[in-house]
């Protein structure tokens, strides 16, 4: 969908006292101005906040690992078409060692060739995710025997956290960052 950014920025002397004290702690959190999906979010202060707390979990302490966490990201904002985590991540998961053409492939919705075992089992595990709305017990036990348990549940919880970022940058149209865009989806 297209059209204006449903939530923009909210200026400092239009903030309520709870949405002025959000800015104020996650500037000390995160050491910049509230920025992408907290732009939106910020209609919910505690919410927003919350939810930075989870997101900072996802990408700087997950047990996966930095790559594959960026590898995830990338798969959710693909899945939803969401272009403010793709101009974030893309860069991020190059950087982190994902191969530039698992991101083309990403990119272009399709099952990237050229990935390593690890991307490869964390793409058919997300993707089980989405098509069976599960797990298998092969899926679950090869997952755990490569990620661990806490593994597994990190993984799972950082689709549902992009997924949830998605929805609501989607909703809000919030407009992308200066970076990779992401291409239409296939016909």
């Amino acid at each position: 969908m297209s059209g204006p950014d449903r939530l923009p920025p909210i200026p400092p002397g239009v903030q309520t006292p709870e949405q002025a004290a959000a800015c104020e702690r996650f500037r000390a959190v995160r050491g910049n101005a509230v920025f992408g999906p907290f732009v939106p979010l910020l209609r919910s202060p505690e919410l927003m906040l919350r939810l930075q707390m989870v997101g900072e979990y996802c990408r700087y302490r997950s047990a996966i690992g930095h790559r594959l966490t960026e590898f995830a990201i990338l798969m959710v904002a693909r899945r939803h078409d969401q272009p403010v985590e793709w101009a974030i991540h893309a860069p991020l998961a190059a950087t982190a060692g994902t191969a530039a053409s698992v991101i083309d492939d990403l990119a272009a919705d399709r099952r990237p060739a050229g990935m390593t075992e690890d991307e490869a089992l964390v793409f058919d595990t997300v993707r089980a995710l989405w098509d069976e709305g599960g797990l298998s017990d092969a899926a679950w036990a090869a997952a755990v025997a490569r990620f661990g348990e806490a593994g597994l549940i990190d993984l799972i919880a950082t689709v549902g956290y992009y997924a949830t970022i998605a929805q609501v940058m989607n909703a809000a149209r919030t407009a992308p960052p200066p970076g990779p865009t992401l291409p239409a989806r296939r016909a």
